[in-house]
């Protein structure tokens, strides 16, 4: 899942590892997110160590009496100095390297110590090879980022990290990925049901 919307997903702004928090529409979006999973056993809740992912994890592990495990692996592709900055203004101030970031350049390291999109998704595989592997024939739940669900994605399909994105990353969102000991397959994509208004929030998750 990805966390919550916040105010720096309204104004296009890079959060990276910057801790932003929830605004309250992503805390009725955690919340309801908490609700539309409390019926689906769940061996652990997982989550990034930033406020944004912990803030909607919470009521997820509330609803299953679980706690919820930080892993800072789970952290979002560190930004470097586009952190704190819109698109608009990197498109006017940094052009050239706002357009390689938009191009996929794996090996484009962004300036002053941000990831490169190779090793960003190196540091996601292997996080979520650990999880799986510690609960072998469990269901678990893990609360991210924007990017590290793209970096999912591309794990559970094969779609190259070059590749442009023609998948959602919606907030709030419940994405769905099997693990057989071995490879990641996709399951379910993008179901925002629990989004929709209190009286339709019944479809159940499998």
């Amino acid at each position: 899942m990805r966390h919550g919307v916040t105010p720096w997903n309204r104004a296009r702004r890079f959060q990276g590892h910057t801790d932003i928090g929830l605004d309250d529409e992503g805390r009725e979006q955690a919340r309801r997110t908490g609700q539309r999973l409390r019926d689906l056993p769940l061996a652990a809740v997982y989550s990034s160590d930033l406020a944004r992912a912990l803030e909607t994890a919470a009521p997820i592990a509330l609803a299953q009496g679980l706690a919820v495990t930080r892993e800072p692996e789970l952290r979002e592709r560190f930004y470097g100095s586009f952190e704190g900055r819109t698109h608009d203004e990197l498109r006017r101030d940094h052009a050239e390297h706002f357009e390689r970031w938009r191009a996929r350049e794996p090996d484009f390291e962004l300036p002053q110590g941000g990831e490169s999109l190779r090793a960003f998704a190196a540091r996601v595989e292997l996080v979520l090879r650990h999880i799986a592997a510690a609960h072998p024939g469990e269901r678990v739940a893990v609360v991210t980022h924007g990017g590290v669900l793209d970096c999912a994605y591309r794990l559970a399909t094969g779609l190259a990290l070059d590749a442009a994105r023609q998948h959602h990353l919606l907030n709030a969102s419940i994405n769905l990925i099997s693990w057989d000991g071995e490879r990641f397959a996709l399951r379910g994509w993008g179901d925002i049901a629990h989004l929709a208004a209190a009286d339709q929030v019944s479809a159940p998750v499998g």
